[in-house]
Protein backbone atom coordinates (compact mmCIF):
# COMPACT_ATOMS: atom_id res chain seq x y z
CA UNK A 1 0.00 0.00 0.00
CA UNK A 2 2.76 2.44 0.53
CA UNK A 3 4.58 1.97 -3.04
CA UNK A 4 5.70 4.68 -5.51
CA UNK A 5 3.08 4.15 -7.74
CA UNK A 6 0.46 3.95 -4.86
CA UNK A 7 1.59 7.23 -4.07
CA UNK A 8 1.80 8.51 -8.06
CA UNK A 9 -1.95 7.48 -8.23
CA UNK A 10 -3.21 9.43 -4.88
CA UNK A 11 -1.53 12.64 -5.69
CA UNK A 12 -2.72 12.45 -9.60
CA UNK A 13 -6.11 11.72 -8.14
CA UNK A 14 -5.82 14.55 -5.79
CA UNK A 15 -4.75 17.14 -7.96
CA UNK A 16 -7.51 16.30 -10.30
CA UNK A 17 -10.04 16.27 -7.78
CA UNK A 18 -9.68 19.58 -6.17
CA UNK A 19 -9.28 21.22 -9.66
CA UNK A 20 -12.81 19.66 -10.49
CA UNK A 21 -14.11 19.60 -7.14
CA UNK A 22 -12.58 23.40 -6.35
CA UNK A 23 -16.35 24.95 -7.24
CA UNK A 24 -17.93 22.76 -4.97
CA UNK A 25 -15.29 23.29 -1.90
CA UNK A 26 -16.15 27.02 -2.03
CA UNK A 27 -19.76 25.91 -1.84
CA UNK A 28 -19.83 24.21 0.64
CA UNK A 29 -17.24 26.52 2.70
CA UNK A 30 -19.56 29.35 1.83
CA UNK A 31 -22.20 27.86 3.36
CA UNK A 32 -20.74 26.84 6.18
CA UNK A 33 -19.72 30.27 7.18
CA UNK A 34 -23.18 30.78 7.58
CA UNK A 35 -23.86 27.52 9.73
CA UNK A 36 -21.12 27.40 12.00
CA UNK A 37 -19.38 30.49 11.48
CA UNK A 38 -16.00 27.80 11.26
CA UNK A 39 -16.37 25.78 7.82
CA UNK A 40 -13.39 24.22 8.05
CA UNK A 41 -12.68 21.51 11.10
CA UNK A 42 -9.12 20.29 11.62
CA UNK A 43 -8.45 17.32 14.35
CA UNK A 44 -4.60 15.58 15.27
CA UNK A 45 -5.23 12.13 14.32
CA UNK A 46 -3.06 9.19 14.89
CA UNK A 47 -1.21 8.69 10.88
CA UNK A 48 1.44 6.04 9.70
CA UNK A 49 3.30 4.46 12.63
CA UNK A 50 1.48 6.52 15.41
CA UNK A 51 2.77 10.32 13.99
CA UNK A 52 0.61 13.04 14.88
CA UNK A 53 -0.70 14.74 11.49
CA UNK A 54 -3.82 17.22 11.25
CA UNK A 55 -6.90 15.86 9.39
CA UNK A 56 -8.75 18.10 7.63
CA UNK A 57 -12.41 18.29 6.92
CA UNK A 58 -15.84 20.02 6.76
CA UNK A 59 -17.12 21.38 9.87
CA UNK A 60 -20.26 18.51 10.61
CA UNK A 61 -20.94 19.14 14.23
CA UNK A 62 -21.34 22.47 16.43
CA UNK A 63 -18.35 24.12 17.46
CA UNK A 64 -18.48 22.91 21.15
CA UNK A 65 -18.58 19.73 20.22
CA UNK A 66 -16.09 17.41 22.33
CA UNK A 67 -13.17 16.04 20.51
CA UNK A 68 -13.63 12.26 21.08
CA UNK A 69 -14.70 9.29 18.03
CA UNK A 70 -17.53 10.21 16.08
CA UNK A 71 -19.88 7.25 17.33
CA UNK A 72 -19.47 8.84 20.98
CA UNK A 73 -21.11 11.99 19.77
CA UNK A 74 -24.50 12.79 20.61
CA UNK A 75 -26.80 13.55 17.21
CA UNK A 76 -28.47 16.44 18.52
CA UNK A 77 -24.20 18.14 17.73
CA UNK A 78 -24.54 17.48 13.68
CA UNK A 79 -25.73 20.57 12.25
CA UNK A 80 -28.42 21.06 9.36
CA UNK A 81 -25.44 21.16 6.96
CA UNK A 82 -23.29 18.67 8.69
CA UNK A 83 -26.03 15.88 8.25
CA UNK A 84 -26.43 17.03 4.40
CA UNK A 85 -22.25 16.27 4.08
CA UNK A 86 -22.16 13.51 5.96
CA UNK A 87 -24.73 11.94 3.88
CA UNK A 88 -23.01 12.81 0.90
CA UNK A 89 -19.49 12.63 2.28
CA UNK A 90 -18.59 16.27 0.71
CA UNK A 91 -17.01 16.98 4.54
CA UNK A 92 -13.83 14.48 3.06
CA UNK A 93 -13.19 16.82 0.39
CA UNK A 94 -10.80 19.03 2.55
CA UNK A 95 -8.88 15.31 2.93
CA UNK A 96 -7.45 15.65 -0.60
CA UNK A 97 -4.84 18.71 0.91
CA UNK A 98 -3.98 15.08 3.52
CA UNK A 99 -2.96 13.13 0.21
CA UNK A 100 -1.16 15.81 -1.52
CA UNK A 101 0.75 16.42 1.64
CA UNK A 102 1.42 12.53 1.95
CA UNK A 103 -0.20 12.35 5.40
CA UNK A 104 -2.87 10.16 3.92
CA UNK A 105 -3.76 7.75 0.69
CA UNK A 106 -7.15 7.62 -0.95
CA UNK A 107 -7.50 3.87 0.04
CA UNK A 108 -6.10 3.10 4.06
CA UNK A 109 -7.43 2.47 7.74
CA UNK A 110 -9.46 5.48 8.60
CA UNK A 111 -7.20 7.54 11.15
CA UNK A 112 -8.45 7.77 14.89
CA UNK A 113 -7.74 9.77 17.63
CA UNK A 114 -5.24 9.47 20.10
CA UNK A 115 -8.07 8.93 23.10
CA UNK A 116 -8.58 5.67 21.06
CA UNK A 117 -6.21 3.46 22.44
CA UNK A 118 -7.42 -0.15 22.18
CA UNK A 119 -7.97 0.79 18.40
CA UNK A 120 -4.46 1.98 18.40
CA UNK A 121 -3.21 -1.30 20.09
CA UNK A 122 -5.52 -3.63 18.04
CA UNK A 123 -4.27 -1.89 14.62
CA UNK A 124 -0.47 -2.25 16.54
CA UNK A 125 -0.59 -5.94 16.93
CA UNK A 126 -2.31 -6.54 13.21
CA UNK A 127 0.41 -3.94 11.52
CA UNK A 128 -2.17 -1.86 10.53
CA UNK A 129 -0.14 1.24 11.41
CA UNK A 130 2.72 0.84 9.28
CA UNK A 131 0.72 2.04 6.29
CA UNK A 132 -0.76 5.55 5.32
CA UNK A 133 -4.37 5.97 6.91
CA UNK A 134 -7.29 6.67 3.61
CA UNK A 135 -9.68 8.76 3.22
CA UNK A 136 -11.95 5.22 2.24
CA UNK A 137 -11.38 1.54 2.77
CA UNK A 138 -12.53 -1.81 3.07
CA UNK A 139 -13.95 -1.18 6.46
CA UNK A 140 -15.67 1.74 6.03
CA UNK A 141 -17.43 0.68 2.39
CA UNK A 142 -18.88 -2.43 4.41
CA UNK A 143 -20.37 -0.18 7.01
CA UNK A 144 -17.60 -1.12 10.13
CA UNK A 145 -16.87 1.69 12.13
CA UNK A 146 -14.74 2.71 15.21
CA UNK A 147 -16.94 1.39 17.89
CA UNK A 148 -16.18 -2.04 17.37
CA UNK A 149 -12.10 -1.54 17.37
CA UNK A 150 -11.00 -5.66 17.46
CA UNK A 151 -13.10 -6.00 14.59
CA UNK A 152 -12.02 -2.60 12.82
CA UNK A 153 -8.34 -3.84 12.98
CA UNK A 154 -8.99 -7.46 11.90
CA UNK A 155 -10.43 -5.44 8.72
CA UNK A 156 -8.37 -2.90 8.18
CA UNK A 157 -5.47 -5.80 8.54
CA UNK A 158 -7.25 -7.96 5.87
CA UNK A 159 -7.43 -5.47 3.18
CA UNK A 160 -3.57 -4.18 3.54
CA UNK A 161 -3.29 -8.12 3.02
CA UNK A 162 -5.11 -8.18 0.07
CA UNK A 163 -4.38 -5.02 -1.49
CA UNK A 164 -4.05 -4.29 -4.94
CA UNK A 165 -4.22 -1.47 -7.58
CA UNK A 166 -7.83 -3.04 -8.66
CA UNK A 167 -8.64 -3.28 -4.86
CA UNK A 168 -7.94 0.62 -4.56
CA UNK A 169 -10.16 1.85 -7.31
CA UNK A 170 -13.06 -0.53 -6.26
CA UNK A 171 -12.73 0.71 -2.54
CA UNK A 172 -12.96 4.54 -4.27
CA UNK A 173 -15.61 3.52 -6.74
CA UNK A 174 -17.55 1.92 -3.76
CA UNK A 175 -17.25 4.71 -1.83
CA UNK A 176 -18.01 7.45 -4.53
CA UNK A 177 -21.34 5.48 -5.26
CA UNK A 178 -22.49 5.48 -1.76
CA UNK A 179 -21.51 2.12 -0.47
CA UNK A 180 -20.64 2.15 3.53
CA UNK A 181 -21.43 5.05 5.69
CA UNK A 182 -19.60 7.16 8.00
CA UNK A 183 -19.10 6.64 11.43
CA UNK A 184 -21.94 5.92 13.45
CA UNK A 185 -23.29 8.97 15.90
CA UNK A 186 -25.37 7.99 19.07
Amino acid sequence: MNSPLVRLIDITLAIVGLCLLWPVMAIVYVVGKFDSDSPIFSQTRVGIRGKAFTLYKFRTMAVSTKSVATHMVDAQSVTKLGAILRKSKLDELPQLVNVLKGEMSFVGPRPCLFNQEELIEERQKRGVDTVLPGITGLAQVNGIDMSEPGKLAVVDAKMIEQFSIGLYFRLIIATATGKGAGDRIR
